[in-house]
């Protein structure tokens, strides 16, 4: 019999360390790593964020989440899932799936992790195009509703990562 396929949410800060959890959670189970951002770079010449475009990208990415989860795979979604509503929609997806979930929330200082989004070596790490504005910064980071309780979000400390503990955490 197949392990049960597990979808991995990620919330938290830009910078909070999101995709350095999410590549570490790859390596170690080999699911597969959906990272919006870089999706978007390949779907969009120019990206522009717009609201149009984000909803045209997530819906890609949830029917391929969808269609992963189905065959089997888990699956790492990674991008912000700072809104409740989001991370509903996702947790019926794993569940028509039959997979299981679990929110990661980088729970990151607010200052550690802008610190990081504005520098060159985020963009550069990640493959963005431009370095993030503290504008960009504010306006998503202002925005995250964090998870109830019965979210039962595991709680990761991304300015200091000890990937023994994380493992231990993610039952990995």
């Amino acid at each position: 019999m197949q392990e049960q396929p597990t979808l991995y949410l990620l919330m938290g800060y830009p910078g909070a360390g999101k995709t350095t959890v999410a590549k570490y959670i790859h390596q170690k189970t080999g699911a597969v790593h959906l990272w919006a951002d870089q999706e978007r770079q390949a779907l969009y010449v120019n990206p522009s964020h717009s609201i149009q475009e984000s909803e045209e990208l997530y819906d890609l990415l949830d029917i391929k989440t969808k269609s992963l989860l189905t065959a089997g795979n888990s699956v790492i979604f990674d991008t912000n899932f700072n809104y409740f509503s989001d991370r509903e929609l996702m947790r019926n997806i794993a569940k028509e799936t039959h997979a299981s979930t679990k929110l990661i929330w980088l729970t990151t200082s607010k200052t550690i992790a802008k610190e990081r989004a504005l520098h060159h070596t985020h963009r550069d790490q990640n493959g963005y195009l431009v370095t993030m504005t503290e504008t960009e910064f504010e306006n998503l980071s202002n925005h995250l509703e964090k998870p109830k309780s019965s979210e039962r979000p595991i709680k990761i400390n991304g300015a200091d990562l000890d990937y023994l503990k994380l493992s231990q955490q993610l039952g990995i």
